[in-house]
Formats: structure tokens, C-alpha cells, sequence
């Protein structure tokens, strides 16, 4: 069953009299349980079609539905806040705050609800995604980019949200700290049911992503590996 549905969608830009299309009549769905990767050379509308999947923008035409809701009609903060969790390529962590604190941060904006406890499941949080104690009460600037990017996962996961969007999740990372990020998207997708869908370069993602997709001049196709 559909978790989020993407319904005749069109983005563009106006110029004079004529439409510069990034994205044209795309229509898709995303389930529970499963690792979506969707890939696209630069310029290729992959940033904004995750942008409006994050409700970070809205389309010219065409709509973006979680369990058959139009996301607009939830209100797109309210989405943001808490149906979904982001991991921005950049990290977008707060440098001078720790690990946990990062964590906590976000716990405290969500409507869902959490555990009292907050302070335990951030640091379980983090542990569960391979950063112990010492290192989750330092501060992030003081992490390693692979680090950085857990961090950033275990955020994304802490509000208690079943979609999961990562933009470029694996771009400043050599080839084992890619792996080893992959391993953790497939887990969550695969042990614990969310559905994670993820723009990327990376063939690798691509490889071991349950459906990938393909977009180019604005239309999203299959991807036969």
C-alpha cells in the first residue's frame, strides 16, 4: 500500500511567455518497507523533486499525497515537523551543539508522540546508528564527515516519522563510509519498515536499492540495472 503518492506533478519555471519545465506530468508512489533510490545528472530536477516529496516546496501542478492526504491540506510545516525526517548532504547539523543535543533538538518540535526520556533514546539513537557515548557527547564539528552523516540519520529517525528523505546521503564520503551509510538506509527500510527514498549520484545506492528511478528531461522513468 502506498505511504506517499505522487500524483501528475509538474514544476517550472516562467520564462516571459514560455514554461522552463524541471519536472513533467511525474506521477509515482513510495511504500512502507522498502530503499528507493532516484537517480539524475546535475540539473536534473533530482533536488526538487525532493523538495516538494519534503513539502520544502510546493508544485506548479499536480499533487504530493502521505496515506492518500494531499500534504498541503496537512499543511506543509506540520508535515515537515511530523510525518517526515530529511538528510541534507551538507549534514545541516548545529556545530556548536553535540551529537545528542542534535538529537534532542528535533525531538523537541515534533508533535508525535515520544518517549519521556528523551535524553535515553537519543543517545540509543545513536548507538543503534554506530556512534557510542564519547563520541555523541561531542561536539559535531568535532566529528568526522561519516560521523556527521550518522548524526544526521539518527536526527532524521528521532521524531518517530515512517519516511525517511536523504539528498546525496553518500556525496562527501569515500567508498567504505558509503557502504557502511547504505547498510544503515537498507536497515531502516528493510528491519524497520520505513520508506526511505533517497536522490543520488551513486550507482552504488543504486545497486543495492530496492526500486530505482530515472530522471531525465523532467520525466521520471524506471531504471533497469
Amino acid at each position: 500500500m502506498s505511504l506517499v503518492t505522487v500524483s501528475e506533478v509538474n514544476y517550472f519555471y516562467a520564462d516571459g511567455d514560455s514554461r522552463r519545465y524541471i519536472l513533467k506530468d511525474i506521477s509515482c508512489e513510495f511504500e512502507r518497507g522498502k530503499l528507493y533510490a532516484i537517480l539524475g545528472e546535475s540539473g536534473s530536477g533530482k533536488t526538487t523533486f525532493l523538495s516538494l516529496l519534503a513539502a520544502l516546496d510546493k508544485p506548479k501542478s499536480g499533487k504530493v499525497l502521505y496515506e492518500t492526504q494531499d500534504i498541503s491540506s496537512i499543511g506543509f510545516e506540520k508535515f515537515r515537523r511530523n510525518k517526515i525526517g530529511i538528510v541534507f548532504q551538507a549534514y545541516n547539523l548545529i556545530p556548536y551543539m553535540t551529537a545528542a543535543e542534535n538529537i534532542k533538538v528535533a525531538m523537541s518540535i515534533t508533535d508525535n508522540k515520544l518517549p519521556k526520556d528523551i535524553n535515553e533514546v537519543a543517545y540509543n539513537l545513536l548507538d543503534y546508528i554506530g556512534l557510542d557515548k564519547a563520541k555523541a557527547d561531542r561536539t559535531v564539528n568535532k566529528l568526522s564527515g561519516g560521523e556527521q552523516q550518522r548524526v544526521a540519520i539518527a536526527r532524521a529517525l528521532a521524531t518517530n516519522v515512517d519516511v525517511v528523505l536523504a539528498d546525496e546521503p553518500t556525496g562527501n564520503l569515500d567508498e567504505d563510509m558509503e557502504n557502511e551509510i547504505i547498510a544503515i538506509l537498507q536497515k531502516l527500510a528493510h528491519e524497520h519498515n520505513k520508506c526511505v527514498i533517497v536522490v543520488t549520484h551513486s550507482t552504488q545506492i543504486a545497486n543495492q536499492a530496492d526500486t530505482v528511478f530515472k530522471l531525465r528531461k523532467g520525466k521520471l522513468e524506471p531504471y533497469e540495472r
